[in-house]
């Protein structure tokens, strides 16, 4: 049997279209997800993210022990709430899975990390946790929803009391902050502006509720995978995993090699490749003719060989498909990607293709 929500009933009820997401059964769409997709671009949508993994991490060492885990540099958080988004190494540079930690305090930083790699994360941070005598709270008791859209902090503030509304509007970017039952985080996975909202189980359904009163439509995974790839952002799994490093997935600005003296897990081995040179980079690409990108599809390279989509779909906003692809470094403007059998022109464009509901790219 699939996992579920906190708000799987909730999500039958109205009558969502349910998928298996990884082990979980999860809502794809309610209804027309081409809809869902232009709320959120246009005002505003929730979703649920209950099945991705909240960790507490706590202790003393805190900080010196995500130095050393995380290839982005916790040091660069020292106001509580500040966020950081960063990849989880292994020793050969391979991406375990990519992550967003908070500092709260010197001794308590908050982990989220994805559905589908949330026991090996667990066991891999718990096995080195304990050298630096950490403990590790996997918090269950918690749902996650996210809120998302040009109105969705106004609609989302508004059901707060009226002393915390104003701190809630305040919040800066990639900062999270405790307003009662609710930890506040002014993130998101959809290159919209809006919160993601950790809050106690027995009250995620009555929030989902009262969103859908004010207007925020509910929406499933299948949007969230096209705003999702409109805004440039990598899915674990497709666009990197630990057969993949930063450097060839376009997160190499996750990495922080300064200062040299930090030893974080994986190092050596990315230093090594950077110094030889990658052999292949992440582009984005914009089809020329009707027809959709898929993952796993060839990309010819004339003169270099091939590469691969690997996040590919028909873009709402833009009206044309998409896609993520692995090339090989010195790919140019132009390639061709193979789509059932025929060989189709592509641009090779710089993701994101949309932020903020505007396109970022030349169609």
């Amino acid at each position: 049997m699939a996992l579920r929500t906190p708000l799987y009933e909730l999500h039958v009820a109205l009558g969502a279209r349910m998928v298996d997401f990884g082990g979980w059964d999860m809502p794809v769409a309610y209804g027309s997800q081409i809809e869902e997709h232009h709320a959120v671009r246009r005002a505003a949508g929730i979703f649920d993210v209950s099945h991705m993994c909240i960790i507490d991490l706590h202790g003393a060492r805190a900080r010196p022990f995500l130095r050393y885990l995380l290839a982005n540099d916790v040091e660069r958080l020292m106001l509580p709430g500040k966020a950081l988004y960063s990849c989880m190494l292994n020793e050969a540079g391979g991406v375990i899975d990519d992550l967003i930690v908070y500092f709260l305090k010197e001794d308590f930083f908050r982990l989220v990390v994805n559905a589908g790699t949330r026991d090996k994360d667990v066991a891999w941070i718990a096995s080195l946790a304990g050298a630096f005598d950490l403990r590790l709270h996997e918090r269950k008791d918690l749902a996650m929803l996210a809120v998302q859209g040009p109105e969705a902090r106004a609609r989302l503030a508004s059901l707060l009391p009226a002393d915390q509304q104003a701190a809630a509007l305040q919040l800066g970017q990639f900062v999270g902050v405790q307003l009662g039952d609710w930890f506040l985080a002014r993130t998101g996975y959809t290159g919209e502006d809006g919160f993601e909202v950790m809050l106690p189980v027995s009250g995620a359904a009555e929030l989902w509720r009262q969103l859908n009163e004010l207007g925020v439509m509910s929406c499933g995974l299948g949007a969230r995978d096209t705003l999702r790839l409109e805004a440039g952002m990598n899915l674990y799994g497709s666009d990197m995993d630990e057969q993949t490093d930063p450097l060839e997935s376009g997160l190499a600005w996750t990495v922080a090699f300064d200062p040299p003296q930090r030893n974080f897990i994986g190092r050596a081995a990315l230093e090594e490749r950077r110094a030889r040179g990658v052999a292949h980079k992440q582009v984005g690409l914009l089809l020329t003719e009707r027809a959709v990108m898929r993952s796993h599809q060839r990309v010819l390279v004339e003169g270099l060989g091939e590469g691969e989509i690997t996040s590919g779909t028909f873009s709402p906003t833009l009206s044309q498909s998409i896609a993520l692809a692995r090339v090989p470094a010195a790919t140019g403007a132009t390639v061709q990607v193979e789509v059932r059998g025929r060989l189709l022109p592509a641009r090779v464009v710089r993701p994101p293709f949309v932020r903020h509901g505007k396109a970022l790219i030349q169609i």
